[in-house]
């Protein structure tokens, strides 16, 4: 089971709550979650949020590492089958969509980025105009042409350069795509506010973050010798404190900056997560009980998932 969806719509809480009822594990989805030593920036759960329910794929991995979606649908999968090992129910919680979509739907195959042959490609672009790339990604790669826009230059060179490193086309390398939980069934919810809704629990959570020390914790980070280019540095909420703390800009700024960066990115995931096959929508995520109601209703709907969580029943009244 996987509880997805935009920041601030209440994944974690509606998480730990559906693990507890169905005494389950929360597998997190989060790409800054995974980092030791960045928790108020990340709204990562205390130990009292997560009321005693074992979280995994958090706090696993120094923040000086770069950790990928292949890394992270490894150590997932690896985490749902230990979970499901012992007869309990994996619910997995976070709002990376990229990290969901490699667990649940696999990464396609392809080789890496080769910058010596993209830049080849691109001077081809410019010489002959994008046009003229798409036409030999027709002939090459004829489903890819159909899906590409004969001026989206990135696609095309991405489509070229799979097919010249490798001499098969970027629509087979995605025929092979596999999910690392192909033999597990996937039920999600996606949670989702009015934008409203959003903006007040965003400026709560950025008013609170300051309120426990998001900018000690930085400066904690900064003297045990992590640099600036760390991946975690280069997101959300902590972006913004480095260049406060660099000058920039002053703090009542920052936390209003803070505020409409999570907006956005709130819409982008919301964006993302509607291209997602088969999940259910609740639009009153905020309404933790009839929320939760609806998500059990639907569980227990699954005969393989209700004999599971009918196993391993915790009663919380």
């Amino acid at each position: 089971m996987a509880i997805v969806g935009p920041t601030a719509t209440g994944k974690s809480t509606l998480g730990v709550e559906l693990a507890l009822r169905t005494g389950g594990e929360v597998v997190s989805c989060d790409s800054t979650a995974v980092y030791r030593g960045f928790d108020i920036g990340t709204d990562k759960p205390s130990s009292a949020e997560r009321r005693g329910v074992p979280h995994h794929l958090i706090d696993i991995a120094e923040p000086t590492e770069r950790f990928s979606a292949a890394r992270y649908a490894r150590a997932a999968a690896a985490a749902v089958a230990q979970v499901t090992a012992a007869g309990r129910l994996p619910v997995l919680v976070g709002g990376t969509g990229l990290y969901y979509r490699a667990l649940v739907r696999g990464l396609c195959p392809a080789p890496a980025r080769d910058d010596r042959l993209r830049a080849r490609l691109h001077r081809v672009a410019s010489r002959r105009g994008v046009e003229w790339l798409h036409r030999w990604v027709t002939r090459v790669d004829p489903e890819s042409a159909m899906r590409i826009q004969p001026r989206d230059e990135k696609r095309l060179v991405r489509a070229l350069e799979v097919y010249l490193l490798t001499g098969r086309t970027l629509t087979a390398h995605f025929a092979d795509t596999r999910s690392p939980l192909r033999d597990h069934e996937v039920l999600t919810f996606c949670l989702r506010l009015p934008a409203e809704e959003t903006a007040r629990r965003v400026a709560h959570r950025v008013d609170r973050q300051f309120e426990q020390g998001v900018l000690a914790e930085v400066r904690r980070a900064l003297a045990a010798g992590v640099p600036e280019d760390a991946h975690p540095f280069g997101g959300l909420v902590y972006r913004q404190v480095l260049e406060h703390l660099r000058g920039v800009r002053d703090e009542p700024a920052t936390r209003a900056l803070i505020v409409q960066e999570n907006r956005r990115y709130a819409r982008r995931q919301l964006i993302w997560f509607r291209k997602e096959p088969n999940l259910r929508w609740i639009s009153r995520p905020g309404e933790h009980p009839d929320a939760l109601a609806e998500v059990l209703a639907t569980l227990d709907a699954h005969p393989a998932l209700r004999a599971l969580s009918n196993t391993n029943h915790v009663d919380t009244g």
